[in-house]
């Protein structure tokens, strides 16, 4: 398909030859293309439709990439990508050796940080706002942020920061999402931006500041009356005390008012904040009505949208946890569920609906939801944290000060352990094994299919003490869950295979490829399920029956499991060989899951041949 305007953008210099008149017509290609694009590769959807008309005029009026342009998250940086030169590879998003999901400075000029976690663009924006100022730079630093990214912590701490700085060039983007302008008051909100931002606005109130601090009771009257006109139109107190011009609301979808307020924007001093409305799914009827569902998408055919639910199939390890979380508060009602703004994604909109006042959103503030479940221990209820493995990373100082210092009963599920496939490196669980494992008190364990998710959680929600309950992403062998809880024996791994001199010990859902290996070479395998309490009396076990141990586990080698074994050993005094299979000290890129896997020799074939190779050595 040709496209009369976005064919002739190659880089955003071309985008910046158009006429003002031209950018409409350029959104509705952008996002024509975007459909097409999207519905074949699968990828984030909704917020990139929300973003065209926001991304253009940035790249219409900024000078980019000398002025720098920093996406919170990145999951709505596809227009950004198509803007700057990466149009043709589009066809290739998220995919091995293709382009990735998120912005990544590798991958282009235009790319500025690279991101994947929410709320860190304001505090980059301004480390390189501050970098401008110190190396007498003239140029801009531009955060867009979305409405969730601003629930947390971080971007807070950046604004107080930011705040008061009339000697830095930094602008950030509220991109909202979640109001909307109502029509008869949305040309008023728009002509107050474009006043607020203009020069006439500004010169004025600088100017008759310099007059008014000569009389201070007249300024502090001034000053009121601004605030109480500004504030009473739009929701400006918070920002303007942090030491920001607020700017806005505005419609976001409305090219003209973008581009008059951004470009009066740029020629303003300090710290400014625009404040943008717009609306995920912009352009696509299906996405705007459901912009949940059509958050991230698998490929589908645009003039029919996404299909149902399958049914029928596999079980994932997230649906294994959000049903078992509900079985689990119908026979205990101290059980409370905390969320970090991920309901859907781990699992627990059915215990929503069903114990609602006992459900816990607390937005993407992963620290304090960790510190908000000691709290809920303290008083002797049962907490029970869902959460991702690369965002619990966020929470680490929370994990080991406020919840197993004072050993307190906080049950942690942690999804998206492990690769994650198409997402990358920044949503990878890559590491929660070497980062727990080293705490006191804290229990980790490591489930190999999908009824030892149910057990384990149930025998580490039982446990007197923090505990961690590990899973992968999608599901796993297939094996029958049973609705029963009756837990696993604490610290206790079990034998799978019998073999002879070569024993593999697997660590969670790799037990299937650790099983073929074990085929292959007559090889006894082990499913340890623990990582702490190791049961160190198997492997002293296995180590005095073989000639050779070989850890497996979808982990960093560093620190992970098969150290866990080799410091057992060693605590011993038992020598033996040990060949440890896990995640290379490198960050594994996007793709898919299996060939991943397969490409860090962490499939049946994989591991039969690193064995073979340490026995021809």
């Amino acid at each position: 398909m040709t496209y009369s305007l976005l064919d002739k953008i190659s880089v955003p210099a071309d985008l910046r030859q158009l006429e003002r008149s031209d950018l409409p017509q350029l959104a509705r290609e952008l996002r024509e293309f975007l459909l097409g694009s999207i519905s074949q590769t699968g990828g984030h959807f909704a917020s990139n439709l929300g973003a065209v008309d926001l991304t253009i005029a940035l790249h219409y009026v900024f000078n980019t990439p000398e002025d720098r342009l920093v996406w919170d998250v990145g999951h709505q940086s596809y227009p950004h990508k198509v803007l700057t030169g990466r149009k043709a590879m589009m066809h290739t998003m998220r995919k091995q050796g293709g382009l990735a999901g998120f912005p990544k400075r590798e991958e282009s000029e235009y790319d500025t940080f690279g991101v994947g976690h929410s709320s860190t663009s304001i505090g980059a924006a301004l480390g390189m706002a501050e970098a401008a100022l110190l190396k007498g730079e003239k140029r801009r630093a531009i955060a867009v942020i979305g409405d969730g990214s601003m629930t947390a912590g971080q971007a807070i701490e950046a604004l107080f920061n930011a705040g008061h700085r009339d000697d830095i060039d930094l602008l950030v983007i509220l991109n909202d999402n979640e109001m909307s302008i109502s029509p008869n008051v949305g040309a008023f909100n728009n002509y107050l931006a474009k006043l607020l931002s203009g020069k006439f606005y500004n010169g004025f109130r600088d100017a008759s500041g310099r007059v008014l601090d000569r009389i201070p009771s007249l300024k502090e009257l001034a000053k009121k009356g601004e605030e109480h006109v500004k504030g009473f139109f739009t929701p400006a107190s918070f920002f303007e005390e942090l030491g920001f011009n607020y700017i806005g609301p505005i419609d976001g979808h409305d090219m003209e008012t973008l581009v008059t307020t951004l470009t009066n924007i740029r020629g303003l001093k300090g710290p400014q904040f625009l404040h943008v409305v717009t609306k995920k799914g912009q352009g696509y009827k299906l996405a705007v009505d459901d912009p949940v569902k059509y958050h991230a998408v698998t490929p589908f055919t645009p003039c029919d949208g996404m299909a149902g639910g399958k049914s029928g199939g596999k079980p994932t390890f997230t649906q294994i946890f959000g049903d078992w979380l509900c079985d689990m508060a119908a026979s205990d009602s101290r059980l409370v569920g905390i969320t970090p703004a991920m309901r859907e994604g781990s699992g627990m909109v059915r215990f929503h609906n069903e114990y609602p006042k006992r459900y816990f959103d607390v937005g993407i503030a992963e620290q304090h939801a960790v510190t908000f479940a000691a709290g809920l221990a303290c008083e002797g209820l049962k907490p029970v944290v869902a959460i991702y493995s690369t965002f619990l990373q966020r929470a680490y100082d929370q994990l080991i000060h406020d919840v197993a210092l004072q050993n307190l009963d906080v049950t942690f599920a942690i999804d998206r352990a492990g690769l994650v496939g198409a997402d990358g490196p920044t949503h990878a669980g890559s590491f929660d094994l070497s980062y727990l494992r080293c705490i006191p008190n804290m229990a980790v364990l490591a489930p190999a299919d999908e009824n030892e998710c149910r057990q384990m959680l149930f025998s580490a929600y039982q446990h007197e003490g923090p505990a961690a309950v590990r899973y992968p992403r999608g599901s796993g062998m297939g094996v029958t869950v049973e609705k029963a809880m009756t837990g696993v024996a604490w610290g206790k791994g079990v034998i799978r295979r019998e073999g002879e001199k070569v024993a593999i010990l697997s660590f969670g859902t790799l037990l299937g490829a650790a099983l073929e290996a074990g085929e292959a070479l007559n090889a006894t395998v082990a499913n340890m399920r623990f990582v702490k309490p190791l049961d160190c009396e198997l492997v002293k076990q296995l180590a005095a029956s073989h000639d050779l141990l070989v850890t497996v586990e979808e982990n960093a080698v560093m620190g992970g499991a098969g150290a866990a074994v080799l410091e057992c050993l060693a605590n011993c005094g038992v020598s033996i060989p040990v060949v440890q299979l896990g995640l290379p000290d490198h960050y594994v890129e996007h793709g898919e899951q299996k060939a991943l896997l397969a490409d860090c020799g962490l499939d049946g074939e994989g591991i039969a041949a690193a064995v073979r190779q340490r026995l021809n050595t």
